[in-house]
């Protein structure tokens, strides 16, 4: 009888080894906006559209979260969907309307659970909406990070945001997660002292504050920019050696990274 529990635990270690994936994630920079969905013509924050980054194995799929009147964390840009008010509406009626591909309005969990899948590769960048209310702002911050931990997808994730406050949640619940402010109104050493990861900031706030891209790298504060779609902008951000450049034609700029 022991023999065979032996016999069985070996089994089940050996399942769990060969299907343990080593992460490499690619070093070329590409932050795909709202996944890659321009040249396949893709409804944006789509599964298709991140699963075509994934595809394309850039360094990260940028993705929007916000969470309606039941609690539901949906993946979506604006505070409307399909003229309807996302905090005022239930997510089984926001479902009715399904995306251009015909996809479902999906959930964070579905979302997450499709950036896991065959993916080595890829982050996953988690934009926090904030909401019109602080503390609501606050529990979709929370909400958010427990259905990551849950799904261990944490390995994965960067968290940003234009909400200073759900950036500092995050670090409170857990210092060792990623996290970038999106605003552009705090210097690379005012990022550091509060626990921040990084700056992605629009990319005419480094034009202006060059001397933020000296800090940044000097404070170890991952550098990113938004959106680049212009082809001297992205020469700019190479030539200064972002870490991460965010972007709706992420087939372009990647062209540029692997350029001799």
């Amino acid at each position: 009888m022991r023999c065979i529990v032996l016999l069985i635990t070996m089994i089940l270690i050996g399942s769990c080894s060969a299907t343990k994936k080593t992460v490499n994630f690619s070093q070329n920079k590409v932050i795909a906006h709202r996944g890659a969905w321009k040249a396949k013509n893709l409804p944006e924050n789509s599964i298709a559209a991140l699963k075509e980054a994934i595809r394309n194995q850039y360094a990260g799929s940028e993705f929007d979260v916000r969470m309606t009147a039941n609690d539901s964390l949906i993946i979506t840009h604006d505070p409307d969907y399909a003229s309807l008010n996302i905090e005022e509406t239930s997510y089984e009626d926001l479902s009715k309307f399904p995306l251009k591909n015909g996809e479902i309005l999906p959930t964070l969990r579905e979302y997450i659970l499709a950036g896991l899948e065959n993916n080595t590769t890829t982050r996953l960048v988690c934009e926090i909406k904030p909401s019109k209310n602080k503390e609501r702002g606050l529990l979709i911050a929370e909400k958010v990070y427990q259905m990551v931990n849950e799904l261990k997808a944490q390995h994965m994730v960067i968290y940003i945001s234009f909400s200073y406050d759900i950036l500092k949640r995050l670090e409170e619940l857990n210092p060792k997660v990623q996290t970038q402010y999106l605003d552009g109104s705090k210097s690379p050493k005012a990022l550091k002292h509060d626990g921040i990861d990084g700056a992605d900031y629009y990319l005419s706030v480094f034009k202006k504050h060059p001397e933020w891209i000296t800090s940044a790298k000097k404070n170890k504060i991952a550098l990113n920019a938004w959106t680049v779609n212009e082809e001297d902008d992205m020469e700019w951000f190479l030539k200064n050696d972002f870490d991460f450049i965010t972007t709706n034609e992420p087939e372009l700029l990647l062209k540029k990274t692997t350029q001799p």
